[in-house]
């Protein structure tokens, strides 16, 4: 290892800029960010000291220090955890830019409105800044030695790397405090800050402090936090504000959580479980590697901040800590899929996190709808993927209608609750918006009827309605696919005779759009004169329109054209048919309803140029019969 003094990545630049100069409400959390991390460090070798105890170096005594240097105006948090080695120091702290920094840096655009960012971002290192115009570390890992490594900056362009002695393995971080931040060398300052952000923290934080005994001053070490786990209280002992504080500490997030949810289990499995639904959903949310947020501990020792195995991915927006008394300590992360323990504390914790939205959606509907309105899509995926909760998700999914005002929710048990007793399928449409759907032909039948349609604008609607085909034993219909039974036998019967009627027209439509897979009467459509719908179990045109902008290149699936035998031009091109079979309108007035028909379904007219020369040429003709 050389003397190094090596650049900044331009979006660590742009973040320290943003921190050091910003005008921050809270700059309290830097020293809540050094204590987390160093509580991570220390986790991290306890972790690996499991399958190799030779990295703790007689070194198991696990805490993390204060000191505060009044006369060097330094603050330094040094902890024995697993240290970091030349490479891990100059990825992690200078050079690399990790996932979510560019979107950091936007939502500090408007900085001064959203000052409690640092710790979401995964950059909460850097906010050590925002109190030092220097931070020196130095660290060691375990099995170097006495070979360390010091890195240091003033937090502007450039970093400092170069080897460094020393003695135990772990990390100092060391800040050389600004003027105007020297309170952060006082006991009460550092005691309330402890108290605030870090009381749960197990391992203890220590500090030395100045006692007078019998008129004799003395240095003793105390500790400042409880350290007692708090999923491992009882509900009476712990306050809100405790469980918000912890919220925050496990999910980087500064809002307070919508719902916390603490309980234990008994019997053949034994875990305590303090979960959190948030209030808001994390920028990262949709992130294909996104952590789940779980933090899993075996009595107490750290296993994993990031089980996967414990919460299925429709759930992954809760956060929350398992604490497990019967799972072996030297589980591996491996080996956690398979353990069938588990397998059952995962059940346990989705049977209790559906049973509590469940109970909000009963007794404060209200607030599950904020709830539903943040989360709705996440829960939805569970539909398809969580075969043995259907039922009960089925049940918490939320929906928009005919029969709702905009904006608001109807349930499928609520919707279940206003069907005539004529209608025989629940109704649903899917598409870009409420508006766009409202003013659908699809659904003109639908309206004069009085039968109530579910409008699903969600691009995760269609995917979730492939595996769910029906609810309380009544099937769902697609208004857009198919062939739908609202007629009557006298209906019926006079459709029969129309189809004879206007057989041949079908024919000469259909040869001229050989796209098409057929072309039929609609009995869907009161007002409109033409609709295109796909077969049951094909994909709609809606669907393909988010696989193309997913840049999914799919074979576009042969659409049927339904056309209204009681509309105006459907009537007035048979008479022109049956009075000139080769008359050069008809192929124009065919191209026009099928354009029509595409406009409809939402999807782009084949050629924009032509159908606008022909919309022009009726205008023209209309304007000279009114001159």
């Amino acid at each position: 290892m050389s003397n190094q003094s090596m650049e900044f990545k331009t979006e660590i630049k742009q973040i320290l800029n943003l921190i050091i100069h910003s005008l921050y409400s809270n700059r309290d959390i830097f020293l809540r960010e050094l204590i987390s991390n160093a509580s991570d460090a220390i986790d991290k070798i306890r972790f690996d000291s499991l399958t190799n105890k030779e990295i703790l170096e007689d070194n198991a005594d696990w805490k993390i220090k204060l000191i505060c240097n009044e006369k060097e105006k330094t603050l330094t948090v040094s902890d024995n955890g697993i240290g970091m080695s030349e490479k891990d120091i100059v990825e992690n702290l200078g050079t690399i830019a990790r996932s979510g920094t560019k979107m950091f840096l936007e939502n500090l655009k408007d900085i001064q409105n959203k000052p409690e960012l640092i710790g979401q971002f995964g950059v909460g290192f850097y906010s050590a800044f925002m109190v030092a115009d220097k931070v020196t570390v130095l660290s060691r890992t375990a099995g170097d030695k006495d070979l360390g490594v010091r890195w240091e900056s003033a937090g502007e362009n450039s970093f400092s790397v170069e080897p460094f002695s020393k003695e135990y393995r772990g990390t100092e971080v060391t800040l050389h405090l600004k003027e105007e931040f020297q309170e952060y060398l006082k006991e009460w300052k550092i005691r309330d800050i402890i108290k605030k952000y870090s009381d749960y923290v197990e391992h203890p934080i220590l500090m030395d402090v100045e006692r007078e005994e019998n008129k004799k001053k003395t240095i003793k070490e105390e500790t400042l936090n409880s350290r007692k786990a708090i999923w491992l209280k009882s509900k009476s002992e712990i306050t809100e504000g405790e469980y918000y504080e912890f919220y925050k500490h496990i999910s980087s997030d500064w809002n307070n959580p919508l719902e916390t949810i603490h309980f234990s289990a008994e019997g053949t499995q034994e875990f305590k479980a303090l979960l959190y639904l948030p209030s808001k959903p994390p920028f990262d949310l949709f992130h294909p590697d996104r952590q789940r947020g779980i933090h899993l501990y075996v009595r107490r020792i750290f296993i994993s901040d990031d089980c996967k195995n414990l919460m299925p991915e429709y759930l992954r927006f809760v956060r929350g800590v398992v604490d497990s008394s019967d799972l072996p300590l030297n589980v591996s992360r491996e080996l956690l899929q398979e353990n069938p323990l588990i397998v059952k504390i995962k059940k346990g914790l989705i049977n209790k996190v559906l049973a509590v939205l469940k109970e909000m959606q009963e007794h404060q509907p209200e607030r599950y709808s904020g709830f539903y309105k943040e989360f709705g899509k996440v829960l939805k995926e569970g539909m398809h993927t969580d075969t043995d909760n259907r039922e009960k998700l089925q049940d918490l999914l939320l929906f928009e209608s005919t029969k709702t005002e905009p904006g608001k929710w109807t349930s499928l048990k609520e919707c279940l609750s206003r069907m005539p007793q004529d209608q025989k399928e629940i109704y649903y449409l899917s598409g870009e918006s409420r508006s766009e759907l409202e003013s659908s032909p699809y659904i003109e039948v639908f309206k004069k009827k009085n039968y109530e349609v579910l409008l699903m604008t969600d691009p995760i609607d269609e995917w979730m309605m492939q595996s769910f085909y029906e609810y309380n034993k009544i099937k769902f219909k697609s208004l857009n696919k198919g062939q739908v039974d609202l007629e009557n036998e006298d209906e019926k019967k006079s459709n029969k005779e129309k189809e004879k009627q206007f057989k041949d027209l079908f024919g000469f439509i259909k040869s001229h759009l050989p796209d098409l897979k057929e072309v039929r009467l609609s009995n869907r459509l009161t007002d409109s004169a033409c609709c295109l719908v796909t077969e049951e179990g094909e994909m709609s045109a809606h669907m393909e329109r988010i696989f193309k902008n997913m840049n999914q290149d799919l074979p576009q699936s042969k659409r049927i054209l339904e056309l209204n035998p009681q509309h105006s031009i459907i009537e007035t091109m048979y008479r022109l048919f049956e009075k000139d079979k080769k008359h050069p309108k008809l192929t124009e007035y065919t191209d026009l309803l099928y354009d029509q028909a595409l406009m409809n379904e939402g999807s782009k007219v084949r050629d924009p140029l032509k159908f606008t020369k022909r919309i022009n040429a009726l205008m023209t003709f209309e304007c000279q019969t009114l001159v």
